[in-house]
């Protein structure tokens, strides 16, 4: 039997609900083993959610060595199998994503109604880093560790800076469904998951609240 995809998702016990019906889909379509790895704040500074900078701990979190997938995934939900995902890696680079072309955000405000509301700005490269295959043991990562991603603004490591080696992926793959983008096998509500009260009728939300009471069902 092949090795558990390693899966790296974030965290926050404020989205808790998220997480767990993020993983449920990912394990119910998955035909390969699939490790899940929750990623918390983990000491690092915290951006509208507590896991905007720990992401970038994969490659050091893996010494180093072999491949990985970050997936912000509290607001998230996998429709495919996410072992096509991980064929997908190319060795000529640290990390690919899908490559969003720039967008202004449908949602002045995150996270509406709950204790993470917030502004929701504009920038470069916005969502790029929330599905990511990262290639742990490219050289691009060597040293990358807790003290050198403190040295960084939140907002500049989600933009790649200073990195050439940045792979694209297909768009099916972290389709932004609530700004206007259609399905596809990562749905990714950006502004709030449908558990949330104010999202609770968010396109596509039939999808997350059906893959809810499958994991109902199951408890």
């Amino acid at each position: 039997m092949s090795e558990p995809i390693r899966v790296f998702c974030g965290f926050d016990r404020r989205e808790a609900i998220g997480y767990a019906v993020f993983c449920h889909s990912v394990i119910k379509r998955a035909s390969q083993p699939v490790s899940f790895i929750p990623l918390s704040s983990m000491g690092l500074p915290e951006g509208t959610n507590n896991f905007t900078v720990s992401r970038f701990l994969v490659p050091w979190l893996c010494n180093f060595e072999g491949w990985a997938i970050f997936c912000d995934a509290a607001d998230m939900l996998m429709q495919g199998d996410i072992a096509e995902l991980y064929a997908l890696r190319d060795e000529r680079y640290s990390v690919q994503v899908v490559q969003h072309p720039d967008y202004k955000t449908r949602h002045r405000t995150k996270y509406r109604g709950t204790s993470m509301e917030c502004p929701n700005s504009d920038y470069s490269r916005k969502n790029w880093a929330s599905v990511m295959l990262v290639n742990a043991g490219h050289p691009f990562w060597a040293g990358t560790g807790p003290d050198e991603l403190r040295q960084h603004r939140p907002l500049d490591l989600l933009q790649f800076p200073c990195n050439p080696h940045v792979g694209s992926l297909p768009a099916e793959w972290n389709c932004l469904v609530d700004e206007g983008q259609p399905d596809g096998k990562v749905l990714h509500w950006t502004a709030g998951v449908p558990g949330f009260e104010a999202y609770h009728d968010a396109p596509y939300a039939d999808l997350w609240h059906d893959e809810l009471r499958d994991l109902e069902r199951l408890g």
